[in-house]
């Protein structure tokens, strides 16, 4: 009976976390908290009925990988021609500060550079699908801020994965000499060389299907999301062999097929697939982890003082470039705001530094914590700058 315990674990999960995240729209929290909660109810913080099995964790990871190719699938490319280098200067300058201060308070805490370095990328993600269903509620998501905010959490996302293939690489070849920099980039450069001619004829390929006359049209389009789901293991594949996080490959898939004629057919399969099993396992799996029975005191000011960071980096990195760019303080701070939600992007980027040893297991509890203060507070944040 023991072998089919999983089951049960994946019917537990799916309730709990369904019935969280219903009760997390009733108060007008984001989904992803209610998820997070019910992980870390059903984990060694709270009943501890849930162990994450071998099933739960491979199934998580396809979660991650099929999350970050949604976020591929999502990016708006003409929105990024659109905002330019506004977005460019803001997105860098929300990466830069966070990175600085991130790692700054890491090594004043444990003098781990490594560590410290992994930290900062962490903070530098920007979780932009909650800032986004606040500003359409609001009706704002279309105006000079709306536009500067979405512009710069796409390029935002791209220097974050950059930084995280890169980190990653550093954790498994084990050194940071010189060489083993130069053998990373290296090999970074190869996989992405391989990977757009790879996309080009995967392009052309979607292309192809998206003209193939089939007596059953409905069989054919179902045809397109399998192939599409093939193209995203595929490249995540890759990625591992070459020395990267394989969410930098699903990632990818996703943006190379972002412009395909089937691209809403195929982000709607995905999601289907996405929201049933996998994505609930994954933000489970992450509370599962959680444990704070071991928290020191130290740890626990240090917890406080990262969620501080997290909050103020962004909006004075992100206010900064905005107003480099010409936008007002009021306009700044509201760009500020709507970059400070980590979400799922944080969870993701901390799971794996702890996978490759970047990460001590010590720090999973603080930046969760981190993504679910984040995550409440920056859509509270939006609609006090919007309504002044």
């Amino acid at each position: 009976m023991e072998e089919y315990k999983f089951l049960l674990d994946l019917a537990i999960i799916l309730a709990l976390t369904k019935s969280f995240s219903l009760i997390s729209r009733k108060f007008n929290m984001p989904p992803v908290v209610g998820a997070l909660l019910a992980g870390i109810i059903l984990g060694p913080v709270v009943l501890n009925v849930v162990t994450p099995s071998e099933t739960i964790l491979n199934l998580a990871e396809v979660g991650v990988i099929l999350l970050m190719f949604e976020a591929g699938l999502e990016t708006d490319l003409n929105e990024l021609k659109r905002s330019g280098l506004p977005a460019f200067i803001i997105a860098l300058c929300g990466v830069m500060i966070p990175l600085v201060m991130g790692g700054t308070v890491t090594y004043v805490f444990d003098k781990n550079v490594m560590e410290s370095v992994f930290m900062g990328v962490v903070l530098t993600a920007t979780s932009v699908s909650i800032t986004v269903e606040t500003l359409q509620d609001m009706g704002k998501l279309k105006g000079r801020v709306g536009t500067a905010i979405l512009g710069a959490a796409i390029i935002d996302d791209i220097l974050g994965i950059i930084l995280l293939s890169l980190m990653t690489s550093v954790g498994k070849s084990g050194g940071v000499d010189v060489a083993s920099i130069l053998m990373i980039v290296v090999k970074m450069a190869a996989f992405f060389v391989i990977a757009g001619i790879g996309g080009v004829f995967a392009a052309k390929f979607f292309e192809w299907m998206a003209g193939y006359k089939d007596q059953n049209i409905q069989r054919n389009r179902r045809r397109v999301a399998v192939f599409a789901l093939v193209f995203c293991f595929g490249l995540a594949f890759l990625a591992e062999v070459f020395g990267i996080a394989d969410i930098t490959g699903a990632y990818l898939a996703g943006i190379i097929l972002c412009r395909t004629p089937q691209n809403y057919y195929i982000h709607r399969k995905i999601d289907i697939m996405s929201y049933m099993l996998v994505t609930p396992i994954f933000f489970a799996s992450i509370g599962l982890k959680v444990d704070v029975h071991g928290m020191s005191g130290a740890l626990i000011i240090f917890t406080v003082i990262l969620c501080a960071v997290a909050v103020i980096s962004k909006v004075v990195g992100c206010g900064l470039g905005a107003a480099v760019c010409k936008y007002n303080m009021k306009e700044s701070l509201q760009i500020g705001a709507g970059m400070v939600c980590r979400g799922e992007v944080a969870l993701i980027v901390a799971q794996k530094g702890i996978v490759v040893g970047l990460l001590s297991e010590s720090y999973f509890a603080p930046v969760v914590i981190m993504v679910l203060i984040t995550t409440l507070l920056s859509p509270i944040l939006l609609k006090v700058l919007f309504t002044e």
